[in-house]
């Protein structure tokens, strides 16, 4: 073998092991990211909050179990009753009162009328959906966080639309405050029943 031969063959060995060792260290990072994300809210590139023109983030402390917590925050026929601000839910492809994967519902909020679907689906720990009205386009998410005591639930949403900008601009605080009623109506329920 001469000499021009063996560096070829010494260049591509190098090369591959950069190669290898590049994708290892991509795959170990994003493995560590995705751990760390247990508390981080995974959205579309659309709704991220820097891509947003409005973003509300409410958690509080339940010392209820995720599982007790997952079943009220899922069922979204029942939200009217400890939500003022959530009515008229109708699941449209399915026969649950329960949100699944996928699942497709209407409902009024803050005064709209809203077409939902369920973008994210992690039973007892994570739930999102998106949802799309006149003047308005959103994504809501929920996190379940398990604590010594219970779980710690974060909900998070992000809108884009004029309706939204006008919310914002004439009631600058309504979502944060009215997030925050759903949240404590989530606990009592989670708490007591």
């Amino acid at each position: 073998m001469n000499n021009e031969k063996i560096f070829k063959l010494i260049i591509g060995i190098l090369i591959s092991t950069l190669h290898f060792t590049a994708f290892a260290q991509d795959t170990i990072i994003n493995k560590m990211n995705n751990a760390m994300n247990i508390e981080k809210i995974i959205y579309p590139t659309k709704f991220e909050p820097s891509n947003s023109p409005i973003f509300v983030r409410n958690e509080i402390e339940i010392n209820s179990s995720p599982e007790k917590v997952w079943f009220w925050i899922t069922n979204a026929t029942t939200w009217s009753e400890w939500y003022f601000n959530a009515s008229k839910v109708k699941i449209l492809n399915q026969n649950s009162t329960q949100l699944l994967a996928a699942t497709k519902f209407t409902w009024k909020t803050f005064g709209a009328n809203v077409h939902s679907e369920v973008k994210e689906f992690v039973p007892f720990q994570r739930l999102a959906w998106d949802g799309k009205g006149i003047g308005l386009s959103v994504y809501h998410a929920w996190l379940i966080i398990p604590t010594p005591n219970g779980c710690k639930v974060v909900t998070e949403e992000t809108q884009h639309g004029l309706l939204c900008r006008l919310g914002k601009f004439f009631m600058p605080k309504r979502m944060y405050n009215y997030h925050q009623i759903w949240l404590e109506g989530l606990k009592k329920k989670a708490e007591n029943e």
